[in-house]
Order: structure tokens, then C-alpha cells, then sequence
């Protein structure tokens, strides 16, 4: 679904979400969501995990840091973070990192056509701070390290290939990835207060053995034009990649990533914003700004991002209120669930089943305020086709 221009807010819970510095002025354009609601409706009362969901909407726990995953004798890792599903004969895995350092990795668990647990395992082991990553078209899971000089991992989602350390894609604090098969490159993260924004544009697509590492080259403000510039030394030494190429545009702390009909999304932390670039004519917008709005803001703490078939982008957050939060093509601002007493955690890894009807998500260190108290949860329910 196309979405419309980011020059519009909607009124949500008494506070205006703005959108490219545009305010919602009623009569000159569609008419939002009601306040507190969005596509999905007001949350009702915490169920028995504890979250806030829709009608018509039902939660689960998967998995718990520390213990055995429900019908397996696999352990789930501790800090759970960045994840993706993936079709798996008529059933489907669902991959989850592990953010914790040392010995960070990720694990998968599979499912049966039903949404049985048949199976779980490791995919990753002995690296570190795993936090975001990326689906690729051919169906492995790069999982990328938060630590400086950090790498990104290949890795396979069956566990029956070795993962591979991808040191062409660069050496930095890598935060997500997310892959573009119009321009077959590979959009990157960082997660630095001065982080830049990357592609990754491999010399064969399908093998990232080698390639081009290069940083996304505009001006100081909100929206405008961009290029890209090759990184002279992906190694990040002796000069950290981002210090490489003059020209090259700072964002605060870059989150999550997401490419979609020929747009790339990602988040930046530091200021709670929500970028688009459109990859047709080569510009970006912001597609959610929190400094805009009036009173409290329906979105805080923006982290992993990911979409549906719908259009709609459902952002995570670390802290806030502990929401995943949709933004609609039409621009609305909403909660989509609510994680109830759990404020020393974060949201992560938010991903849809192959056929749209469950989102997974985690909360990373759960009830305890701590990485081994992570919870690996599935919502089932009727998503916008």
C-alpha cells in the first residue's frame, strides 16, 4: 500500500503527532483516528501475561530467558533482542538475537502449520551484544553486533550451516539491517550519537563475501536530497567509518530499519524520530518527530521497527510506556499493545508470521529489570491485510 505524504499530524489521546514539521489543522485534510484510538481500536485491560491488547486480539509466552522452550530441552537465550520469521514448509522459525556481552548469538524456535513449538536451537554462538539485524531475500538472518568494530553475521535460520562473519559489510557499532532487492544493496545502522547511515552494496547479489560499503551523503536538516558515498576503509581503522566522508549526515543514535515498496524507515533513539527516504526520487523525510507534538506523545523511545501487508509500520519501544506502536499509511499515530509492569525493560525484536496473523515480540529483560528475565511472546489476531 502506498503511503501518502508525511506533511500531515493525527490527534491521538489529546496530543497532536506531527509528522515533517506539519501540523494537523482538521479541515484541510483527512480526518484522523479518534482520540486514543488507532486501526485497531483502544487497548483493553491487561491479560493474564500482563499486556494491553485490541479486541479480538490474544497474547502467549514462547519463551523465558533461563528456561527450557515449551515442548524442547533448548534453553532460551538471556537478553532477547532483534528478530524475523521464516517460512518453514507450512509452518514457520522465528529468530531471536541475544544481546548480551560476551556470548551474545541468536536462537530460533520453529513452529508447526498450527503454531505448535516443535523444535529450538542455536544459530549464533560466541559473539557479541547481538542486538538488531535483518531478513535477506535468500532467507538468512544477519545478525549484527552493538559493540564498536562490531560485525554483522550471516546466519541460518535451520542451524544447519555455519554462521559467517561478513567483514566487507564494516566494522561498526551495527544496530539493523534490512534488505533492498529492487537496488540489491543492503541498508545499514549505527547506533553512535554521531551514527551514519549505510548501504551495503554487494559485488554479487545473494554472496556478501564482498561488496561496497557506502554512507548516505545530505545536509543538516530534516528532509532534502541524498547521495552515497563509498567508505574509503570499512575496517573502521585507524578512522571509524563514520569520520570517513566529509558530507556524510549524522543521526542520533540509529535503531531499527525497514525497506518496503521502494522506502527504507529507521528509527534514531536519541531523538525519538522515525526517518523515511524515498529510494525513487532520493530524498528523506521525517515520518514521526516526538519534538512536534503537543502534550504527551504517543510514541517514546522508538527502537525496532518492522511492517505489515497492510503498510502499516509497527515501532518498539525501549522504555516509554513499553508499546509497540503502528503508524498507519494515512499517517496515524497509535498504540497497538501495552506490556503492563515491566519498566525496567525494552521491546524488541517485533516480526509478522509468514501469513500475517501473529506478531512475536520480546520484552528483554521482562518483570526482573534484568537481561535473564527476558520473555519471547507471540499476539495472534486480526492484522490489516
Amino acid at each position: 500500500m502506498e503511503r501518502r505524504s508525511l506533511l500531515r499530524a493525527a490527534v491521538l489521546g489529546g496530543s497532536t503527532a506531527a509528522f515533517g514539521g506539519s501540523l494537523w489543522r482538521g479541515a484541510a485534510h483527512a480526518a484522523p483516528a479518534q482520540p486514543g484510538t488507532g486501526p485497531y481500536g483502544s487497548l483493553g485491560a491487561p491479560d493474564t501475561n500482563g499486556i494491553r491488547l485490541p479486541a479480538g486480539f490474544t497474547s502467549r509466552v514462547i519463551a523465558r530467558s533461563g528456561q527450557t522452550v515449551p515442548g524442547t530441552s533448548y534453553t532460551w537465550h538471556n537478553a532477547p533482542d532483534g528478530g524475523a520469521c521464516y517460512v518453514d514448509g507450512s509452518g514457520w522459525i522465528y529468530v531471536s538475537n541475544s544481546e548480551i556481552n560476551p556470548s551474545g548469538g541468536a536462537s530460533a524456535v520453529r513452529f508447526s502449520a498450527t503454531g505448535s513449538i516443535t523444535a529450538a536451537y542455536r544459530i549464533l554462538s560466541s559473539t557479541r551484544q547481538n542486538c538488531a539485524g535483518g531478513k535477506t531475500p535468500w532467507n538468512t538472518w544477519l545478525s549484527c553486533e552493538e559493540v564498536s568494530l562490531g560485525y554483522v553475521y550471516e546466519t541460518d535460520p535451520w542451524g544447519t550451516k555455519a554462521a559467517v562473519r561478513r567483514a566487507a559489510m564494516g566494522r561498526f557499532k551495527h544496530e539493523a539491517a534490512a534488505a533492498d532487492p529492487v537496488r540489491r544493496v543492503i541498508y545499514l545502522t549505527e547506533d553512535e550519537t554521531n551514527g551514519r547511515f549505510y548501504r551495503f552494496v554487494p559485488t554479487a547479489w545473494g554472496d556478501l563475501s564482498a561488496g561496497t560499503l557506502q554512507v548516505m551523503v545530505a545536509g543538516t536538516g530534516t528532509s532534502g536530497s541524498f547521495t552515497w558515498a563509498d567508505v574509503p576503509d570499512p575496517d573502521g581503522s585507524p578512522t571509524v567509518t563514520r569520520s570517513q566522508v566529509s558530507g556524510s549526515k549524522s543521526f542520533n543514535g540509529g535503531e531499527g530499519c525497514h525497506y518496503a515498496d521502494d522506502k527504507v524507515w529507521f528509527t534514531t533513539k536519541g531523538d525519538n524520530r522515525v526517518w523515511q527516504l524515498n529510494l525513487l526520487s532520493s530524498t528523506y523525510e521525517l515520518a514521526y518527530d516526538d519534538s512536534l507534538v503537543s502534550g504527551t506523545a504517543p510514541l517514546t523511545g522508538v527502537d525496532n521497527i518492522t511492517g505489515s501487508a497492510s503498510g502499516d509500520l509497527f515501532v518498539a519501544e525501549d522504555g516509554g510506556t513499553m508499546e509497540i506502536c503502528v503508524i498507519t499509511p494515512d499517517d496515524v499515530v497509535a498504540p497497538f499493545l501495552r506490556v503492563d509492569g515491566q519498566s525496567s525493560s525494552e521491546i524488541t525484536g517485533p516480526a509478522f508470521s509468514p501469513d500475517g496473523t501473529r506478531l512475536y515480540f520480546s520484552s528483554q529483560r521482562g518483570t526482573t529489570g534484568s537481561s535473564s528475565g527476558g520473555i519471547t511472546y507471540e499476539v495472534r489476531g486480526p492484522f490489516r491485510a
